[in-house]
């Protein structure tokens, strides 16, 4: 009986384990619905529907992808409308649809992603590339193609390939544009580019052909020849068409088309010649799908399905891949034991919806299984792999870059988010490292608009009658530079002269008309000119104006035609040579340390020669007069003592040898001294007026006043301003002590031609700036690069100089033969030869030292040892010193015969000793006797 009751047990256990694991893997229903929303008769949407129902049926055929559940799909046409795709959209929540394929546009799109949303039910997109359309905004909507954000990046890199800065943007005023567009900003702002000019084109059909027109005459007016077209299909032809008409699809020109073009080259081909004519060299990107066997096979399946009317687009790869993207996410779904389920959303029930209907809207139960479903996807496409990055983004994104050519086009490169531009398809660069570097990027030779090959400058001076503003200082002092004549609008000078011979050679013609900046009272300020061009009251700035960091922030300068600096001018008075000229090479601090050395010199060779040479020793008077005597006759090499001993000779020539070059560097000092007349300053340079508190000179208008009182942090109070040379050379005279100033800065351009007239002054120290003059023009204008090509070829032909020698006098000063003041012979000139000498001298004098230590302590006896005492250590140490004292100054000979006698003494001693001690018996009877 237990037996029977526990096998009942047993049976009951399985049956309710088994029905545990029938929830887990649920019940597959037959049949599961999903909707389609997009415009059936447009460019994307004819492929896109033979796509989806070719791929419904590959799937329903197969019955491993769905467990033999079948896919039912309802389709809804949009019509090109936002509003009837709101509509149909909303009609799909009304259903037990698990999944919409769709919308095609983004507009669409960012309505209905709230809704499914709200309503958990993934929105699955095989054509939306709007790039805000974001995930975390909208969680159930999938991207299952590529956001616009990559376009515009691959746009950017074109641009910045070929060198362009600016780009025309013309765009279709929807979300899709607009959003597009302001990714593309963004992208060419990392790139150093930028949108110069815009055109939103209003999304309807109402747009009349003038309206069009006009639009593009705008385009036309922009400086800026390179433009993009981000638009949908129909328009986009229409702009062709246009365009040509108004000669923009000519030489000067490019054209780059976002992938809406590339999709009627795709699924329209062959167009109409007249219609390719219209696009002749245009530039054109494609979502790049790799080759692949199974892709082949589709492509011949597809004449097959169409007829050979129809081509097949990436949009309608994407759409098929939809399909069975979204049936492999319901397999797992049921896997996972999912349940298809929907319940009604209360605050619907209560909304008082009318005939709208709204109550009839539901929960997706199962949404957000289905949706983890899709996301962890891994599967191989038409397009190659449907996987998905952790911001719901497809994996690998990639497009071919294209020119239409004749009655065809051709592929010039690819351009991935990997590597950037390249001729090698991405799915091989993606084995091997990225790099982004600018050399690394390639694409193959385009035919340009005009059937040229010669890549397009990307802008030109538009000719519109309009004249460039130039803005040129109106100067009361220096007019050779800049200034305008009295009484008339003619301005003539030497940077005006550079000007117009660099507009000569600029390859297209530019009108220009100058307009003077000043009261003509004082010179204006050159700051305030340049800043006038941030504000757009001028279009360039044209004189003497000095390229300085916060200018370069605010403006962009041409390469300089002149060089620039500041310099010191001060005031200079002849020296007369004197009775004690011949002390002027050396400072004294220098006339110190040699003497010094000398002194040093002889003291270490009388102790290196006292104990052998009989020429340095005697009484202490005369040891005292052969020191001097030996020091300093050694700087005529006359010195008639000889050297004895090794280290003495080693010091006496390295000694000889510092002497040969002082003698020498004084010997040419002293001859430029009495054979030159010199010119003196007690400024030295600008380290000298830092340092002191006396007023200087600077030029009104002039960068010179900020950057003194700004970067050398000299008190403005100190700073006054002067108009003109007269004033310069009035102040300086006058000097500081009578209302004047001590020196002037100002730029070399100026002080050369101050000083051509004023001889009495004199550049003194080093410049202590380097900059030059160029011609200011806006941020990123293109002009700033031509017109500094054009000055490199004005200086390498040498018309550079001769302007500058047509406006320049030479210096009326030249012929006096005098020189400011060089800098006298200081001791940090030679601090590196006094110490290797000095080095040589006590290593010989610590080596000697040593020796005589050694000696002592071998040669002499030690004393007997006193008593312990403090006192008598003392004394001791006393009695050591005196006795090593009379060993230094006893001679070396006679030392030398103490030695030999000590020792003699020792071996007697010995002798005697061993005799004593039991040497040989019969000797020692002998001695005895």
């Amino acid at each position: 009986m237990r037996l029977l009751w526990f096998a009942l047990l047993l049976v009951l256990n399985f049956v309710i384990l088994s029905n545990g694991d029938g929830n887990k893997a649920s019940s597959r229903p037959d049949v599961v619905n999903i909707g389609a929303l997009f415009t059936f008769n447009s460019t994307i949407g004819r492929v896109a529907k033979i796509a989806i129902e070719a791929a419904i049926e590959d799937v329903n055929s197969n019955s491993t992808v769905l467990g033999g559940t079948k896919l039912a799909i309802t389709m809804q046409d949009t019509k090109c409308s936002g509003f009837i795709g709101i509509a149909k959209a909303l009609q799909f929540m009304e259903t037990d649809s698990v999944a919409i394929i769709g919308p095609q546009s983004s507009v669409i799109a960012h309505v209905i992603s709230q809704v499914s949303n709200e309503l958990q039910v993934p929105l699955v997109s095989f054509a939306a590339t709007d790039p805000t359309l974001s995930s975390i905004q909208f969680p159930f909507f999938v991207r299952v193609t590529q956001s616009d954000l990559y376009q515009m990046a691959a746009v950017a890199d074109i641009v910045d390939y070929y060198g362009w800065r600016d780009v025309i943007a013309v765009y279709i005023d929807d979300n899709f544009g607009r959003n597009g567009i302001a990714a593309l900003g963004d992208q060419l702002a990392q790139k150093r580019c930028r949108i110069s000019y815009k055109v939103g084109i209003p999304p309807v059909t109402g747009v009349s052909r003038s309206e069009m027109l006009d639009l593009l005459v705008k385009v036309a007016a922009v400086e800026s020849r390179v433009v993009l077209l981000h638009v949908n299909t129909d328009l986009g032809l229409k702009i062709f068409s246009m365009a040509q008409s108004l000669g923009m699809m000519g030489n000067g020109y490019v054209w780059i088309a976002t992938d809406w073009l590339s999709s009627v080259l795709d699924s329209s081909w062959p167009l109409p010649s007249a219609t390719m004519d219209t696009m002749q060299g245009v530039l054109v990107l494609r979502q790049h799908i790799p080759d692949s066997e199974r892709k082949r096979e589709f492509y011949s399946r597809w004449k097959n399905l169409t007829g050979g009317s129809l081509g097949l687009n990436s949009y309608g790869m994407y759409a098929y891949d939809t399909v069975w993207l979204i049936a492999h996410a319901i397999n797992r779904f049921f896997i996972d034991g999912g349940n298809i389920s929907f319940s009604n959303d209360s605050r619907l029930r209560n909304s008082g919806g009318g005939r709208l209907q709204l109550e009839a809207m539901s929960i997706f139960s199962g949404g957000k299984l289905l949706l983890n479903s899709i996301l962890q996807s891994s599967l191989l496409g038409l397009t190659g792999p449907v996987q998905f990055n952790p911001d719901q983004s497809l994996v690998n994104p990639a497009y071919d870059v294209i020119n239409i050519i004749g009655t065809g086009f051709r592929r010039i490169g690819y351009w991935c988010n990997y590597s950037g531009l390249s001729v090698v398809p991405p799915e091989i660069l993606y084995g091997k490292p990225a790099t982004r570097f600018s050399a690394d990027q390639q694409l193959y030779s385009v035919i340009w608009p005009g059937d040229i090959t010669v890549k397009p400058r990307g802008w030109v001076a538009v000719n519109n009658g309009k004249h460039l503003r130039i803005g040129v200082p109106r100067r009361v002092s220096f007019r050779e530079f800049v200034t305008q004549v009295s009484k008339t609008d003619v301005v003539k000078g030497l940077c005006i002269d550079v000007f117009t011979a660099a507009v000569n050679l600029l390859p297209y013609a530019v009108q220009y008309k100058f307009i003077p900046y000043g009261d003509g009272l004082k010179n204006p300020s050159y700051n305030e000119l340049v800043g006038l061009i941030t504000t757009d009251v001028f279009d360039g700035v044209v004189g003497d104006i000095a390229i300085v960091t916060n200018r370069t922030q605010i403006v962009d300068f041409t390469q300089p035609f002149i060089e620039s600096g500041l310099y010191v001018v001060a005031p200079v008075r002849k020296l007369s040579t004197g009775g004690w000229a011949f002390l002027r090479p050396f400072t004294p601090q220098m006339w110190c340390i040699f003497a010094g050395f000398f002194l040093f010199v002889g003291v270490v060779v009388w102790i290196l020669e006292h104990r052998m040479n009989n020429e340095f020793r005697g009484p202490p008077r005369n040891q005292v007069i052969t020191i001097v005597w030996f020091s300093f006759s050694t700087l005529f090499f006359a010195h008639r003592q000889n050297t004895l001993s090794t280290l003495g000779r080693l010091v006496v020539i390295i000694w000889l040898f510092v002497v040969l070059i002082i003698n020498s560097s004084y010997t040419a000092s002293l001859t430029s001294i009495l054979t030159v007349q010199h010119l003196s300053s007690p400024i030295k340079g600008i380290n000298s007026l830092m340092r002191s508190n006396e007023p200087i000179g600077f030029q009104v208008g002039s960068f010179t006043e900020h950057y003194l009182s700004k970067e050398l942090g000299i008190s403005r109070s100190r700073l006054v301003p002067l108009g003109s040379p007269d004033e310069f050379a009035s102040a300086l005279e006058r000097g500081p002590k009578n209302g004047g100033i001590t020196a002037l800065v100002d730029e070399r351009p100026y002080v050369d031609l101050f000083l051509s007239s004023h001889c009495k002054f004199r550049i003194v120290g080093e410049e202590f700036t380097k900059s030059g003059w160029g011609f200011a023009f806006p941020k990123d204008s293109p002009l700033a690069v031509d017109f500094s090509t054009a000055i490199l070829k004005l200086s390498e032909d040498g018309e550079l100089e001769r302007i500058h020698d047509k406006w320049l006098s030479k210096s009326s000063c030249t012929s006096d033969s005098t020189e400011l003041e060089s800098d006298r012979l200081h001791f940090k000139s030679f601090w590196g030869l006094y110490l290797s000498c000095g080095v040589a001298i006590l290593l010989a004098l610590l080596i000697h030292v040593v020796q005589l230590v050694l000696q002592f302590r071998r040669h002499l006896p030690e004393e007997p040892d006193s008593s312990p005492t403090s006192t008598g250590q003392a004394s001791s140490l006393s009695r050591s010193f005196q006795r090593f004292v009379s060993f230094v100054s006893e001679k070396e000979e006679q030392f030398r015969n103490r030695s030999k006698r000590q020792l003699s003494d020792v071996s007697v001693s010995n002798e005697e000793n061993r005799y004593e001690s039991g040497g040989n018996p019969e000797r020692r009877e002998i001695e005895i006797l």
